[in-house]
């Protein structure tokens, strides 16, 4: 089963993945945040805290192949690993290509993670941010990223099986598992 666990900021997106998992004896959480600064590192601990002794964590991207050995893995965040990309794609190509690259990188990542956890039959839950409700940003990477992130949004809830919409710490199913 493959799911997105999409919403606001702070709107306990990763609190319902982590619950959903604890369901699970093999969990492997794949952590994509860098810690560049002191908030940041913060916001990590509180997360590793959160998160059950046994569960394995990935703080760097792992190879498909590895998630395998799991009955769970929790990807959180899709919107930190986009923005990952984003920066670097941003160094490698042209200002107009860096949208279409970045979108094209991240999914095919994600491609190989559902791909492998659907021939192993390990759940996968994908957390990411629903950034596109808001205002439309003034410069040009703004722009860039909050549309990268909705292709990607898209095409994630287009591969899964169950997609779960948090608002203020309440889940609500938009696409229900068969």
């Amino acid at each position: 089963m493959i799911a997105l666990v999409t919403g606001g900021a702070r709107s306990g997106k990763s609190r319902f993945a982590e619950e959903k998992c604890r369901a699970y004896d093999r969990v492997l959480y794949i952590a994509t945040a860098e810690i560049t600064d002191e908030e940041m590192r913060r916001r990590v601990e509180e997360h590793r805290k959160r998160r059950p002794e046994n569960w394995d964590t990935a703080e760097s991207l792992p190879d498909p192949a590895e998630i395998r050995n799991y009955d769970a893995v929790l990807l959180d965040c899709v919107t930190l690993l986009l923005s990952r990309e984003l920066y670097l794609v941003s160094q490698e190509v042209d200002e107009g290509d860096v949208e279409m690259e970045t979108t094209r990188r991240v999914i095919a990542r994600l491609e190989g993670w559902i791909d492998a956890a659907r021939a192993a039959g390990t759940d996968l839950y994908c957390v990411s941010n629903e950034v596109g409700m808001g205002i439309v940003p003034m410069d040009p990477v703004s722009r860039a990223f909050r549309d990268c992130q909705g292709r990607v949004n898209q095409w994630i809830a287009k591969q899964s099986d169950a997609v779960y919409w948090l608002v203020s710490g309440i889940a609500v199913a938009i696409k229900c598992a068969d």
